[in-house]
């Protein structure tokens, strides 16, 4: 079981990133995939979730209207765009699937005011 991402990096105040996760070993349309960061207080916060179905997603407040979580299931990637970047959202962004229990390495985000 793998999961890759990919992206990231070093972004302006207002600007816009975007970053993927691409899954294998597993069948990737079957499962809710979630992007995580860590959060002061706690390992990490929830930050946005799309499921397998209707690919129905869901969002932190904190996020609500600037990212944008997404799938291919033929590619077998999550995409989560990141637009009206904050010096906030500087955190390392981690790929979940939740019922599994599987993790990707992280990518750092870096955001400049």
């Amino acid at each position: 079981v793998q999961l890759g991402v990919c992206g990231g990096g070093l972004g302006q105040s207002g600007g816009s990133l975007r970053f993927s996760c691409a899954a294998s070993g597993f069948t990737f349309m079957r499962y809710t995939f979630s992007w995580y960061r860590p959060a002061p207080g706690k390992e990490r916060e929830f930050v946005t979730r799309i499921n397998n179905g209707c690919s129905i997603t869901n969002y932190a407040d904190s996020v609500r209207g600037r990212f944008t979580i997404s799938r291919d299931n033929a590619k077998n990637t999550v995409y989560l765009q990141m637009n009206s970047l904050k010096p906030e959202d500087t955190a390392v962004y981690y790929c979940n699937v939740p019922t599994r229990g599987y993790w990707g390495q992280g990518t750092q985000v870096t955001v400049s005011s």
